[in-house]
């Protein structure tokens, strides 16, 4: 998922200081956001994490030597040139509808929308139907295996 997001980055012709706004859960797809953050490190984007939909709660993603990508305090979006919508957001019991994440994102229409999820979380949940993203990563996971 990391190559094919970081190669879309490229196409659209990002460069440095232009801003990446995700929208996620907070701790469970915290540390998808961080990872795709770090895969486009070498771009020197301005990265943002929101948390649900919540904008005064943004904040900053930055490199931390020998760590990876953090935040990193307090930050304002500002005319971002891509919005990554993580498919955590359309999970069952999460305090957030498709609506809400619509009226956030339709703010900023010359921004690429990126959809990333697992599983078709948003196939499964209907968000296809409402949000029409640019680009779509869909990723599978294996099952996963306990040993004691």
């Amino acid at each position: 998922m990391l190559r094919p997001f970081k190669e879309f980055l490229e196409k659209k012709g990002l460069k440095a200081g232009d801003q990446v706004v995700y929208y996620g859960c907070p701790g469970t797809c915290t540390p998808f956001v961080e990872l795709l953050g770090f895969a486009v490190r070498g771009m020197a984007l301005e990265q943002v994490f929101v948390p649900y939909v919540d904008e005064s709660k943004a904040q900053h993603l930055k490199l931390v030597s020998d760590i990876g990508m953090q935040a990193a305090g307090a930050a304002g979006i500002r005319n971002p040139k891509a919005v990554v919508v993580m498919g955590g957001l359309s999970m069952p019991n999460v305090p957030v509808e498709v609506d809400q994440v619509r009226n956030a994102v339709d703010k900023y229409r010359d921004a690429a929308l990126i959809g990333i999820c697992f599983m078709s979380m948003f196939q499964k949940t209907g968000w296809l139907k409402e949000l029409e993203f640019d680009l779509l990563i869909d990723a599978t996971i294996n099952p996963v295996e306990v040993w004691m």
